[in-house]
């Protein structure tokens, strides 16, 4: 029973000092790795990489979809002139906001002898 034992023991040895081994072996890669490439052009290198398929995808895609991509930039430019647009229309309502402060009520109103929503009432 002994002996098993002391051969169970020595295997167990055996593979612990090659799961050492192993460890070791990995730290001393990483530690090799890091020291060659520091981490911020690591971080660099791996960013640009990505951002070359981002852009890559996005050139294949819109060659695929001109149409799209020709409605999503009329969609921005209109967004971006937005304000400019509604200034136009602006000067147009406020000529009308003025008139029904003066007390005309407009078209819609004179077939009723009173607005439904009067605030005296």
């Amino acid at each position: 029973m002994s002996k098993s034992i002391d051969r169970q023991l020595l295997e167990d040895r055996a593979l612990r000092d090659a799961a050492l081994a192993l460890v070791k072996a990995d730290v001393e890669h990483v530690k090799t790795d890091f020291s060659t490439e520091g981490l911020v052009s690591r971080f660099a290198r791996r960013m640009s990489e990505g951002a070359t398929d981002v852009y890559e995808d996005a050139a294949e895609v819109a060659d695929d979809n001109k149409g799209l991509l020709a409605a999503l930039v009329a969609a921005v430019v209109l967004w971006f002139a937005r304000n400019p647009i509604m200034s136009l229309f602006d000067d147009e309502f406020a000529s009308e906001e003025e008139d029904y402060e003066d007390g005309e009520q407009g078209e819609f109103w004179d077939e009723y002898d009173e607005a439904p929503f009067d605030e005296e009432q």
